[in-house]
């Protein structure tokens, strides 16, 4: 499985909504929103990756609400 559709699996199970897209360095961005006590589930899971994943380090953010004006969300995507 890829990494990035094995995050939305994930974060569809806990109830979390958002994207997961490829950065053009190799990197894949995360922006999950939701449940906030769901979130240390889904940070666990994305420091070990799915199988055969190489997870070399995790970065973790609040954003601000503010800036998420204009976003909608349902699900959680591929980009």
């Amino acid at each position: 499985m890829f990494f990035r559709d094995s995050t939305r699996r994930v974060a569809l199970k806990l109830g979390l909504y958002g994207f997961a897209r490829n950065l053009d360095d190799g990197r894949v961005e995360v922006l999950a929103c939701g449940d906030e006590g769901q979130f240390p589930a889904l940070k666990r899971w994305l420091a070990a990756g799915p199988p055969k994943a190489r997870v070399e380090s995790l970065i973790c953010e609040p954003v601000d609400g503010i800036s998420l004006a204009g976003f909608r969300f349902e699900g959680f995507r591929i980009e």
